[in-house]
């Protein structure tokens, strides 16, 4: 099998084999329709009376949940313990972004570079990615997607409702919104025998309880749950829905890039002079990112915001907006400083600051920089010397001031991608054990829960 993320329409062929396969207790039905009109699938496996939900695809770059959902529809298809005597029934969402997902899907299709993968990936600001988009859009002016997936909590009711994502760097961890005492221990077997760190110390949980190695809670209502320059609400997001109805939500991290690093227990010895010096690499590298963006921002064509290939209509793969493109760029350059406050103001820390804990500082003050450059190149994208000036039209971005910024991009993108994989020994963690490590983290999380 080939070392790659199946596509959406992969995924989409796959449930439908599978409910033609298994007809007797598998259903297969759209819930709902994506902005451009990509139906939103749910694959169900049981007649029990209890509701598992398994999301996959909240962050349109975090490809592996479609796999671990296919994957878990077969475990649970070939053991009773999972569904008939447990009185369950799972439900798989296979892809709550399909719009942006199909976006990350350009690019090499197997394997990526670090590079490759930033330069590709495609992540939309929170306001549009449907997981985080209630609580930070108005009430009255929900994504479609979201939606979809609050009605489908509201229908099921899920005692427990599994939220599939992948971290590009670090290793494995779990977030819920509700204790479950004992997790870590099976999070820790299987992350060994699968040969991934368990992160213990995280960029998105810093503030959460920590119940074991990898484990997080999230804080109680009032209290941080992570840094102020962030605009997210964890608790006006979709993983809280299921409260309601008594149940709880459990987010499964995955890597793509295991680094030892992360599960580093060790004090720092010097934590606010790491900050300090991350708070200044997080300045520096905004300050390289918007001077880029700067020299690219005027090649765009005026008044031509969706010249890219953007249709907002159908299911056909589209080259995203270059007004959005441009939005996400511009937004992870002047979050930057931002961050970097809160970095500066982090010391005295409310929690003891292990190595794990600056690793993942420095992981994520590095992504945001790539991720704009890979952003900025996605821009260029297209773009002939009908566009820009001084090119002649049907020429592709030519040797001209747009063709020497493009290699400026490309090249710094490199150059920061070999920095952060030499800094933390990156080692790529094949698709296969990525999708296993996941299902065997839900399956345990499941059973545990059932003995509650």
């Amino acid at each position: 099998m080939a070392d790659a993320y199946p596509s959406v329409a992969g995924v989409a062929a796959a449930a439908s084999a599978f409910a033609r396969v298994h007809p007797r207790l598998s259903t297969l039905r759209d819930v709902g329709r994506s902005r451009e009109g990509r139906p939103l699938r749910l694959l169900s496996y049981g007649r029990g009376r209890r509701n598992v939900l398994v999301v996959a695809g909240p962050h349109s770059d975090e490809r592996i949940g479609a796999g671990t959902a296919l994957r878990l529809a077969e475990r649970v298809a070939a053991d009773p313990s999972l569904h008939a005597r447990a009185d369950a029934t799972w439900h798989f969402l296979l892809c709550l972004d399909p719009d942006g997902t199909i976006r990350s899907e350009a690019g090499p299709e197997v394997r990526r570079t670090p590079a490759e993968h930033f330069r590709y990936a495609y992540r939309p600001p929170a306001d549009e990615q449907p997981e985080w988009a209630p609580s930070v859009r108005d009430a009255d002016d929900q994504l479609p997607e979201s939606q979809a997936l609050i009605d489908l909590i509201d229908e099921l009711r899920p005692f427990l409702q599994c939220s599939l994502h992948g971290n590009d760097l670090g290793g494995s961890w779990i977030q819920l919104t509700r204790d479950l005492p004992g997790l870590a221990e099976p999070l820790g077997k299987l992350s060994a025998e699968h040969d991934v760190p368990v992160q213990t110390g995280t960029y998105d949980a810093l503030y959460w309880t920590v119940s074991g190695p990898g484990v997080y809670v999230m804080p109680a209502p009032g209290r941080p749950a992570q840094f102020d320059s962030l605009p997210e609400d964890v608790n006006r997001s979709t993983w809280i829905q299921p409260h309601r109805y008594g149940g709880m939500t459990a987010l499964f991290e995955v890597p793509m890039w295991a680094s030892r690093k992360v599960a580093d227990t060790d004090p720092h010895p010097d934590p606010a002079r790491a900050l300090s010096g991350l708070a200044g690499l997080l300045r520096h590298q905004s300050e390289r990112a918007g001077a880029l963006l700067g020299q690219v921002r005027p090649l765009l064509p005026a008044g031509r915001a969706d010249a890219s290939g953007f249709t907002g209509r159908g299911p056909e793969p589209v080259a995203a907006s270059r007004a959005t493109l441009l939005r996400i760029a511009e937004d992870l350059t002047t979050i930057c400083p931002l961050i970097a406050d809160d970095w500066d103001r982090l010391y005295p820390s409310p929690v003891p600051l292990t190595r794990a804990h600056l690793t993942a500082l420095d992981i994520a003050a590095r992504r945001i920089s790539l991720r704009a450059t890979g952003t900025m190149l996605r821009l260029l994208d297209g773009l002939t010397g009908h566009d820009v000036p001084g090119g002649l039209p049907g020429e592709r971005l030519p040797g001209t001031a747009g063709g020497r910024i493009r290699a400026q991009c490309e090249r710094q993108l490199a150059r920061w991608s070999d920095d952060l994989a030499a800094g933390h020994d990156l080692c790529w963690v094949p698709v296969r054990d990525q999708v296993a490590l996941q299902t065997e983290s839900v399956l345990a999380t499941f059973r545990l829960l059932n003995e509650e």
